[in-house]
């Protein structure tokens, strides 16, 4: 429904119903001012992605036959990859991943909970899928700068009590690395205490795909690699380290 259907059904509410109660009555301005807020920015949504796909079929698609013939076949990436949701880290626009390259997951905060399968069965589905099925040979954690998850794990109070629905309970995964960073940098300041927090719940969640069996067994037989990353889009920066922490020189573009 266009937001101009919307305003004309609320403005027909309006005057059919003449009985509303001053305070319903006041909400449904509200909303009807928002929606016309919303329309008048000129951004169209339907065209947005319309346009999206046939920039994507003409230069991309219709330019690489062969690539995408073979896609339709299968797919056998080398990576699995864990990223956040946020939307300025596609880890495709960041690490140059084409397609078939790279089987991801996003979610907040790039977090990987521990084995258990009566509780966040979806990541651990696509651990499996990833690990038994495609044969993945590495997979990468991606934490990344001014995160909003982090920033929420680190603003949970000592207590626990949480005021959202799904965010707070889901950004506690990596619980043990808030202690570690508020132990060891409780000198620093707050936001130098999440930038912190970015890398160490990084390897919160490397220590928790090694609680999944699979993943041990084909760690421990050399078959897969697991590696953290770190990527700065403030100053443009990307750390990349391996499974026993050693962090390699950053490389920045």
């Amino acid at each position: 429904m266009a937001y101009e259907d919307a305003i004309a059904g609320l403005s027909k509410l309006l005057s059919d119903k003449a009985d509303l109660e001053g305070v319903a009555a006041a909400r449904i301005n509200q909303i009807t001012a928002e929606l016309e807020r919303a329309g008048s920015d000129g951004f169209d949504p339907v065209e947005k992605l319309k346009s999206g796909f046939v920039h994507f079929k003409t230069e991309k698609f219709e330019k690489d036959v062969d690539l995408y013939g073979q896609l339709a076949k299968g797919q056998s990436p080398k990576f699995m990859v864990f990223a956040c949701s946020d939307s300025r880290v596609c880890p495709s626009h960041i690490l140059n991943f084409q397609p078939g390259e790279a089987f991801m997951v996003r979610n907040i905060a790039n977090m990987v909970p521990p084995f258990d399968t009566t509780k966040y069965s979806g990541v651990g589905a696509a651990i499996e899928y990833a690990v038994l099925h495609l044969k993945v040979e590495n997979i990468v954690v991606i934490g990344h700068s001014s995160c909003g998850g982090i920033k929420g794990l680190m603003s949970i109070p000592d207590d626990g009590t949480t005021a959202s629905d799904f965010i707070e309970n889901w950004v506690k995964i990596c619980a043990p690395a808030k202690t570690k960073v508020k132990s060891a940098c409780g000198d620093l300041t707050f936001a130098e205490q999440c930038t912190s927090l970015e890398k160490e719940a990084v390897n919160v969640s490397l220590a928790n795909l090694l609680t999944y069996p699979f993943v041990r067994e084909a760690v421990v037989n050399n078959k897969l690699a697991l590696k953290g990353g770190y990527y700065d889009f403030v100053n443009g920066g990307f750390q990349l380290w391996d499974l026993d922490f050693n962090i390699t020189p950053n490389v920045i573009v």
